[in-house]
């Protein structure tokens, strides 16, 4: 949600930026906003000058009382109960426009960054850095899946009895790799000088409704039935709702944070040949790093953040590119967005595997986070970065390391996480 000074005084600045990310449809709610506005501002005006009219006729009442002039006492106690029930239709009408005035401010995005390419969709998302050698080896690489179920490691079928399609049962070392490369992410997050956290993994609606916009939670969360409650989609979520309604203190930022969860997604739509094994699943767990910092450090960390990811793939062997979201590709409340991918070799193309954001003051001002300064309080910044969220991971790690014969190496990172094992071997 932007400021409303922000709509108030250049409200031609917010219409090009709901063009730039082609939501022509919001254009009208930015006059709705304004002419809005202006009636609670009326009516705001209209109330204080009754209560102070009130508060001096109640005054004069007793004085007119004392003065045994009770003709005039009573007409002055009409105009008093006149003004109360005037104020009270104020106060009525004033809380149904601001639910109308909300409505419209939370559906209108968020200012984008200058830099940010223009483009309708992710189509038109624009490759930047590479890191490392993307190759293809001499033999052919297998389906993950088929990676994965040589190893006895994946069983879809058992899943899909007891839970559907999009989720699964990951066994034996295959297992045992998806849980290293968790608490591996885990130890090179704290070692980045990050605070180890393990959150809520269900979380409020007024959470929900201050950490993303009402397309994202359409298409993402999963309700409790008969309860205000909301399966996280990542641990972002419930990370950011921790500063609810919170006056951090001005010499703690940044607060610097690492949280582990379980994620669970609808992922409406989800198809694709790619997506038969572990590529787009419901449920799935994942590193997550947070940053709440003040407004003139947020892009420096966010380039920071981006870059901590790629170096925890780089240091599995695992090359991978950066690719930046365009205004069409972000959601509502991201200031700037890039993707980190994957190479595949099998594929011979890069996939994404984890999305760093910057949203500016944007969930801060939905939820109260600021900090105290001298001048007073300000609206924070917040931010987040996937570290790594297996089982997807496992596919590019898989492909990466897979030799010839089937069996697959540990990189000199994980060994100490897997046993000591430099290399894992097929079952069958």
């Amino acid at each position: 949600m932007i400021d409303i000074n922000l709509i108030r005084t250049n409200p031609n600045l917010v219409k090009e930026n709901i063009k730039k990310k082609f939501q022509d449809q919001k254009l009208p709610y930015v006059d709705e906003v304004i002419a809005l506005d202006a009636k609670i501002r009326a009516l705001k005006q209209e109330g204080d000058e009754l209560r102070a009219s009130r508060n001096a006729l109640s005054g004069k009442i007793g004085l007119l009382m004392r003065e045994k002039k009770i003709a005039e006492a009573k007409e002055v106690k009409a105009t008093v109960v006149k003004n109360n029930e005037r104020i009270v239709e104020i106060e009525a009408e004033e809380g149904k426009l601001s639910e109308e005035l909300k409505k419209r401010m939370m559906a209108i995005p968020n200012i984008i960054a200058d830099d940010v390419p223009i483009g309708k969709d992710d189509s038109q998302n624009v490759p930047n850095e590479y890191f490392g050698d993307a190759k293809v080896p001499d033999f052919e690489v297998p389906y993950h899946a088929d990676i994965m179920e040589r190893f006895n490691g994946l069983d879809l079928d058992s899943a899909r009895r007891t839970s559907g399609t999009g989720f699964y049962y990951l066994c034996g070392d295959i297992a045992r790799l998806h849980s290293s490369i968790l608490s591996y992410a885990r130890d090179f997050m704290i070692d980045k000088g990050f605070t180890y956290c393990v959150p809520p993994f269900m979380i409020r609606s007024d959470v929900v409704n201050g950490v993303m916009s009402f397309e994202e939670m359409a298409n993402m969360m999963y309700k409790i039935e008969g309860e205000d409650l909301y399966l996280i989609g990542t641990s972002e979520h419930s990370m950011i709702g921790r500063y609810k309604d919170t006056i951090v203190k001005e010499d703690s930022l940044p607060l610097c944070l690492t949280s582990y969860s379980p994620c669970f997604r609808k992922e409406v739509g989800a198809h694709g040949i790619e997506e038969r094994g572990v590529y787009r699943i419901h449920q799935f767990e994942k590193q997550e790093m947070v940053v709440i910092c003040k407004p003139e450090e947020s892009m420096d960390w966010y380039n920071k953040m981006w870059k901590i990811t790629v170096d925890f793939f780089r240091s599995l062997d695992i090359p991978v590119r950066t690719l930046e979201c365009c205004s069409g590709d972000l959601a509502d409340l991201k200031v700037k967005s890039c993707d980190v991918e994957a190479w595949s070799p099998r594929q011979k193309k890069y996939f994404e595997v984890g999305s760093c954001s910057n949203l500016g003051d944007a969930q801060a001002r939905r939820l109260g986070i600021r900090y105290k300064t001298d001048k007073g309080s300000v609206l924070a910044h917040t931010l987040n970065n996937t570290v790594v969220a297996p089982p997807r991971m496992l596919i590019a790690f898989l492909e990466n390391n897979i030799n010839a014969d089937g069996s697959v190496n540990i990189p000199k990172a994980l060994r100490g996480y897997m046993g000591g094992k430099s290399v894992i071997t097929p079952k069958k």
